[in-house]
C-alpha cells in the first residue's frame, strides 16, 4: 500500500476480578480477528514483564499489523471489530490505543 506499514497498539488493564482464564478467552477472540478482518496482516500480544516499575496498572499489550492508515479505518468499522471492541471495552479498567508507522533501526555490521 501507498502509505507504508501502520501498527495498531492497544495497552490495557483488565478490571479487577476478571479470572485469567476469562482474559486468555477474549486475548483469543481477539488474535482471531486477524482471520476475519481482511486489512488486519498480524497481531501479537504480551503481558508486562519490565524490571522497571514504569508500568502504570497496564498488564497487556496487543499489537496489530496493517499495510496502511486505510488498513486501519477498514478495521475500525468492520463488524466483527465492532462487535468485539464493544464487548472488550467496557471489561479494561484502562486502555490506551496508539497508532505508529514504525522506522526499523538495526545494528551496523561494523564497530567503526
Amino acid at each position: 500500500m501507498a502509505d507504508g506499514e501502520v501498527k495498531h497498539l492497544v495497552i490495557a488493564k483488565f478490571k479487577d476480578g476478571m479470572s485469567e482464564h476469562q482474559i486468555e478467552e477474549y486475548i483469543k477472540e481477539y488474535a482471531n480477528l486477524v482471520n476475519l478482518v481482511p486489512s488486519m496482516k498480524a497481531f501479537r500480544w504480551g503481558k508486562d514483564v519490565s524490571i522497571e516499575n514504569m508500568h502504570q496498572g497496564f498488564t497487556h499489550v496487543f499489537e496489530s499489523t496493517f499495510e496502511s492508515t486505510q488498513g486501519i479505518a477498514e478495521y475500525v468499522v468492520h463488524p466483527d471489530h465492532v462487535d468485539f471492541a464493544n464487548r472488550l471495552l467496557p471489561l479494561f479498567d484502562k486502555v490506551l490505543v496508539l497508532d505508529f508507522k514504525p522506522t526499523i533501526v538495526q545494528a551496523s555490521d561494523s564497530l567503526s
